[in-house]
């Protein structure tokens, strides 16, 4: 980039001076000099600081790698392997009982229990539905989806039909029946709703437990809104009866609405494709326009041009008549990027580029004053907080130096003290075995663990990738470690007080289609003591929404206060082959699995700059797909060259093979440019051939260093 401006030494990219000149401090009452000054000392306090704690990653992985090496013939002693992990400091002493101090905390962080959205900030419409996706119809998720089968009539055409409309119904109703009770029958044989000296009647009967009301909307004798609460989270119950809907219900219900995405991550890391200014500018814009509540996205569908807005709060009666205000919108949070990477957009005083990580963080406290200074048109924190989700810190001193640098940007920009709230990913292999001084170190700021499954296994390959070679990617799936993992988050958040104070989180759900099968399996989540987990779209969280009705997670979490922790030692364990030799078909059809979901997202994110979107399988099942899936199957493959499970020439046998596959499925994207037309040519497929050949190189096994070269070039290029 040759368009730069001088800044405190710095060179900054022209687009990004321009846009905080004109766009990101304006009325924040932080004048140019101060904010570059600030942003500049903080860079030259910090960076150095950065550097050394990604260069104790590579010393740690390097003495990792040399005892794996010693060991190889000898029987493994997992005491030894736990000794040798205290030795180095990889594994640290544990401290004494504390809990977390956080204030100031939001109830849809602390105290409500419910889906949490994870969305493409740099995509405006993605960004601004899952925002308004607080608030989603079950009648329209129910349809649209195979949660009601296409049996005996109840197929979904193109045309309403009033078969699978009345499944719909008959469903919803159940939900209501179950979550919100009536003294005597069914929701479906009530005739009308009222309100009755603050109580709600359904016709004859009332509610089982009159507390469950919560307000209405219109006419107290005449309601088009019926508002009931069951653990936490909303249902509102819609009245027409000229509605065409409506007018087949007997009350006129014409829509159950429920509150479902209670916060969304508008994510800058793992799902986005951000490699120089113009794409940092332009995921910057958009969390402002967020903050600030003026992002518009005009789009066509449906033949009609729609302009997306965010939704306005939603207003009440409350059951004595008072105004009730409730938020339209889903609590924000935004996911800076890890420690690792670096930035182009600005250079240091010695011409470095700085890392990314601390400019997330600095930019995004300024756009955080839009909110806390009054002069957005919509709130988020009610509570005067930022929430910032960090990914990928490894053990406590990153997650210190993150509180620093938080700090930092508080003082720089006069924040009050601990403004800036710390989500730590709980998705390296560090930061589990240590996941209570990671806390620790946050105890002032925590809002926020989750573990990120998939970004977890692609260390736990990387980290071990000199110990042998590992089982197939379903059986990792099911190994001891990662049930040990999973449950060892909940121990420690929950042993730690983030009960009522802060999320403990769970994974994403990869498969957008198969509503059924996440309705059947991910009620686990708040089962095992989760208050939130992810979700890949609106109509999903609606659906997930109804898991938090059946599992009160607050009691859940009572319950699980006091059981033994998750065995460190399972965690220890590495799922390894063991010796044990697999069949040329399964060696090939992981090879082939594999390599197809390397190639149909790395395809998109270097061609097209998509850093997270639905991705046929090798059975054409759409699966979401973002950078840690990518890291587990490059980590996975390159495990199995090292170990000779497979060799050089049947990996690219397959990648091209798979190519021709990935390059059929995208038939019908015109913006799609075909890989097996001139393998050479195509720096996406070069991308995902470096990701494997060279992946036990990578730092942590990380996939942003490849990615962001080959997107860089294309850029360059043009194509």
């Amino acid at each position: 980039m040759s368009d730069w401006i001088k800044k405190n030494g710095m060179l900054v990219a022209s687009e990004l001076g321009k846009f905080v000149e004109h766009d990101l401090i304006v009325d924040t009452g932080i004048n140019l000099d101060k904010f570059w000054t600030e942003f500049a000392s903080i860079v030259q306090d910090l960076a150095p600081k950065n550097k050394v704690l990604l260069s104790k990653r590579e010393e740690l992985q390097n003495v990792i790698d040399d005892w794996h090496r010693e060991q190889k013939g000898k029987e493994f002693s997992s005491s030894a392997y736990k000794s040798f992990l205290s030795e180095i400091g990889y594994l640290l002493p544990e401290g004494g009982a504390f809990q977390i101090t956080t204030t100031n905390v939001d109830p849809e962080i602390a105290t409500i229990a419910g889906p949490q959205l994870v969305v493409p900030v740099t995509n405006a419409r993605f960004a601004l539905n899952a925002a308004n996706a607080r608030w989603g119809s079950l009648y329209d998720a129910l349809y649209g989806t195979d949660v009601i089968d296409e049996e005996e009539g109840k197929d979904i055409s193109s045309d309403y039909s009033s078969v699978r409309g009345a499944a719909v119904v008959a469903y919803a109703t159940k939900i209501l029946d179950s979550f919100t009770p009536l003294l005597t029958g069914s929701h479906a044989d009530v005739s009308f709703y009222s309100v009755v000296d603050g109580f709600l009647h359904a016709g004859d009967t009332k509610l089982a437990d009159k507390t469950q009301f919560a307000g209405y909307q219109g006419d107290a004798n005449n309601p088009c809104s019926i508002l009931l609460k069951h653990n936490g989270l909303h249902i509102d119950v819609q009245i027409n009866r000229d509605h065409p809907i409506g007018s087949q219900s007997r009350a006129g219900v014409k829509d159950i609405v429920m509150e479902a995405a209670v916060t969304t991550i508008q994510d800058m890391e793992d799902s986005v494709a951000v490699v120089d200014a113009e794409d940092k500018v332009l995921a910057y814009k958009n969390l402002l326009g967020l903050y600030r509540g003026d992002l518009e996205d005009t789009f066509e569908k449906q033949g009609s041009m729609i302009t997306r807005r965010l939704n306005s709060d939603r207003e009440f009666r409350s059951p004595n008549g008072d105004k009730l205000i409730l938020p339209g919108r889903s609590l924000m949070l935004v996911r800076n990027v890890g420690h690792l990477m670096t930035t182009s957009s600005v250079l240091d005083q010695n011409g470095n580029e700085v890392p990314e990580g601390i400019m997330d963080a600095f930019f995004t406290g300024v756009i955080g004053l839009q909110e806390l200074s009054g002069r957005s048109k919509l709130t988020n924190s009610r509570t005067g907080s930022i929430y910032i989700v960090k990914p990928k810190m490894h053990g406590p001193q990153e997650v210190e130096f993150t509180c620093e640098l938080f700090a930092r940007v508080e003082a720089a920009i006069d924040l009050p003290k601990n403004t800036l709230k710390l989500g730590i990913m709980d998705e390296e292999r560090r930061t589990t075995l240590n996941l209570k001084e990671c806390v620790r170190m946050a105890s002032e700021r925590v809002v926020f663990i989750n573990t990120g499954f998939l970004d977890r296994t692609g260390d736990e390959i990387h980290t071990s990738m000199e110990a042998g070679p590992f089982l197939p990617k379903s059986e990792i799936k099911l190994a001891r470690w990662i049930e040990a993992y999973e449950n060892w988050n909940v121990d420690i958040g929950l042993e730690t007080g983030m009960r009522g104070k802060s999320q403990i989180g769970k994974g994403m759900w990869a498969m957008p289609d198969e509503m059924a099968q996440m309705m059947d399996s991910k009620v686990s989540h708040p089962r095992a003591g989760a208050n939130t987990a992810w979700v890949p779209s609106p109509t999903a969280a609606t659906l997930h929404a109804i898991h938090y009705h059946h599992v009160d997670v607050s009691s859940r979490q009572e319950e699980l206060i006091n059981r033994q922790r998750a065995s460190i030692d399972a965690i220890l364990e590495i799922p390894l082959l063991g010796g044990r030799n697999l069949s040329e078909d399964e060696v090939q059809l992981e090879l082939d699995n594999n390599c197809q979901g390397i190639l149909g997202y790395v395809v998109r994110w270097v061609d097209q700059g998509i850093g997270c979107s639905k991705v046929p399988d090798i059975n054409n099942v759409g699966l979401m797909e973002d950078r840690a899936t990518l890291r587990i199957s490059s980590q996975h493959i390159a495990n199995w060259l090292y170990h000779g499970v497979c060799n050089e020439e049947q990996v690219m046998e397959t990648m091209k093979r798979m190519a021709r596959v990935v390059d059929e499925q995208n038939t019908n994207d015109p913006n799609y440019r075909n890989m097996a037309d001139n393998f050479g040519a195509s720096l996406a497929f070069s991308a995902a051939c470096d990701l494997v050949f060279k992946g036990r190189e990578q730092p942590s096994g990380y996939t942003e260093p490849i990615l962001h070269a080959r997107r860089q070039e294309t850029k360059a290029i043009g194509v």
